[in-house]
């Protein structure tokens, strides 16, 4: 039986895309993870503090990794989250057909994660699984060849640029590990997802309704999450508008938190989001079209949503209220609820309360 996902076929494809910087390999990686050591721990004091959750989880740990490593980690992470589609896929694929399949499944999933690997600082790793190494898990990434590189380009000053990275993805652990419901749903929620996938033409005629829709109303069918969610059921775009809630919500939070959590150690913050902002802004259209393919651009979107919505919310009731949103599931800001934060206001806010 053919594997549904040639996976070293997909490490090679991955390793050619995401070539290597010329910063990996020189004296200036010395010290890296010496450094971001210290910074996770200093991180994790700011935003604890800042946020008001404290990590059951104990001490953030931090691993300095290169592009390779990275991809590894990533693929590991695909393998154990896609189980539930792929051993429904090999069941229904074998033969030349099957295997070819693999290899295509293979390329795409390797170029996707290559061309990732350029771009990405750094990652909170989530997903906890007792049948693992414990050192292998619950640890913050940072991909040490572009971070480098970024320093070197835009002469950041490497203490303050390295803190500042570690406070948004010490952030995400805190958020994850500091409020005792949050992973559990957020698992359950990709969970759902993975179970309700199936492999059924049915799929390509209503994904191309979407995009006949689109075209006459002249709305991006790819905006809300890339070709997958033009392939979701119904049932399916329903987890992921919650999904998406979820995310926008954490995602402006950790952007929030970093912001203030040592505004006093890292004077120079301002003048990295722009740098990050005009670097995002400023790819070619073979990236920025490869970005709303695959729904990454739908996810950068929700940093800016996501800040939006706090600052409404905040407006309204400063950070008490806002942190009405982390006291429960049935609390967290749909979608919707996001891009309309009065919709949630009139949910949850001051008035309602009152009611």
């Amino acid at each position: 039986m053919a594997d549904a996902v040639d996976w070293a076929l997909a490490q090679q494809v991955a390793s050619r895309v995401s070539g290597s910087d010329p910063f990996a390999s020189s004296y200036h990686a010395a010290g890296m993870e010496r450094d971001f050591a210290e910074m996770t721990e200093r991180a994790q004091v700011y935003v604890e503090a800042e946020t008001g959750f404290t990590s059951a989880a104990g001490q953030a740990r931090a691993r300095v990794v290169d592009r390779n490593d990275w991809v590894r980690a990533n693929l590991a992470s695909y393998q154990r989250l896609l189980r539930p589609v792929l051993s429904r896929l090999e069941n229904t694929s074998s033969g030349p057909v099957g295997l070819l399949g693999g290899k295509v499944a293979a390329v795409e999933l390797g170029g996707l994660l290559g061309w990732m690997s350029t771009r990405v600082l750094g990652q909170y790793d989530l997903l906890v699984l007792e049948d693992e190494n414990p050192e292998d898990q619950d640890l913050v990434y940072y991909v040490g060849p572009n971070i480098l590189a970024l320093e070197k380009r835009h002469a950041f000053p490497p203490g303050e640029f390295r803190l500042w990275v570690a406070l948004h993805e010490v952030t995400h652990r805190t958020q994850f590990t500091g409020v005792p419901w949050l992973r559990p749903y957020f698992l359950s929620l990709v969970s759902d997802l993975m179970g309700a996938a199936e492999p059924d033409p049915k799929r390509f005629f209503a994904a191309a309704g979407r995009i006949a829709d689109g075209v006459r109303t002249g709305k991006n069918p790819l905006e809300d999450g890339g070709v997958v969610a033009l392939f979701a059921s119904a049932e399916q775009r329903e987890t992921m508008d919650r999904v998406g809630g979820l995310m926008s919500l954490l995602e402006g939070h950790g952007d929030v938190t970093m912001d203030r959590a040592a505004i006093d150690q890292v004077p120079s913050a301002d003048r990295f989001a722009r740098v990050l902002r005009a670097r995002r802004n400023n790819q070619n259209l073979a990236a920025k079209f490869l970005q709303r393919l695959i729904g990454l651009e739908a996810k950068l979107a929700q940093y800016e949503q996501g800040e939006r919505f706090i600052e409404a919310v905040e407006d309204v009731g400063g950070p008490q209220l806002l942190n009405r949103a982390f006291e429960d599931p049935a609390n967290l800001p749909t979608i919707g609820e996001i891009r309309e934060p009065s919709l949630w206001l009139a949910r949850l806010g001051p008035a309602a309360t009152a009611a």
